[in-house]
């Protein structure tokens, strides 16, 4: 048995629900997070398909009308990448966590796995949103039990101070990362998705 599959099962297909950081936005299709996180996870021993469920511009909102029909019947575990254009907009974090919560009971209703990757709040609107809006991941994956990921930027949070990793592993446009910045990030969530992919009944 490797990550809850027995040799020979169907591959588990796993389906990244996000928006342009999951879709892969400005970059080669190769080369975005979808097929980079299918690579690091086959190279790892997973038998899985990795669905490419990233919308560019989705909001938490948008992502709520669309959940219930982007969970096909193959879906096995569902990686929940969504808020930055939330964020970038200001909207009231009170509206993000309940569209996040519709999207988990959703995921939770079919029984299935999910792993919430949340997203750092800038200083834009000031440190008591910052600090709502970064509480409702930690809050939202208890409520719901299911695991977390902190950061989507993990992996580039450590790779050196902001101007360097702006400089180095983002698109000219500042907020979407480069191949290399994708590679950082998918190395650093992989472990986790591994861990959510060995939930898989």
């Amino acid at each position: 048995m490797l990550f809850g599959f027995s040799a020979g099962a169907e591959p588990v297909t796993l389906l990244a629900f996000g928006d342009s950081l999951t879709q892969g936005y400005g970059l080669p299709a190769e080369d975005g997070f979808v097929p980079q996180l299918q690579a690091w996870l086959t190279g790892h021993g997973a038998e899985v398909v990795v669905v490419n469920g990233g919308v560019s511009g989705d909001t938490t909102a948008g992502g709520a009308s669309r959940i219930a029909w982007a969970l096909t019947p193959e879906t096995d575990a569902v990686v929940v990448a969504l808020g930055g254009n939330d964020l970038l907009r200001g909207l009231d974090p009170a509206e993000t966590r309940a569209n996040l919560d519709a999207i988990l009971s959703e995921i939770g209703a079919k029984g299935l796995p999910a792993l919430l990757v949340g997203i750092g709040a800038t200083g834009n609107y000031g440190a008591g949103y910052a600090e709502v809006f970064d509480a409702l991941y930690p809050e939202l994956a208890e409520a719901h039990g299911v695991a977390l990921f902190p950061s989507f930027f993990a992996g580039l949070e450590a790779a050196g101070d902001r101007q360097t990793v702006l400089r180095t592993y983002f698109q000219p446009d500042a907020t979407h990362p480069n191949a290399a910045g994708v590679g950082l990030i998918v190395a650093a969530m992989g472990p986790a998705v591994l861990d959510l992919l060995g939930q898989v009944r």
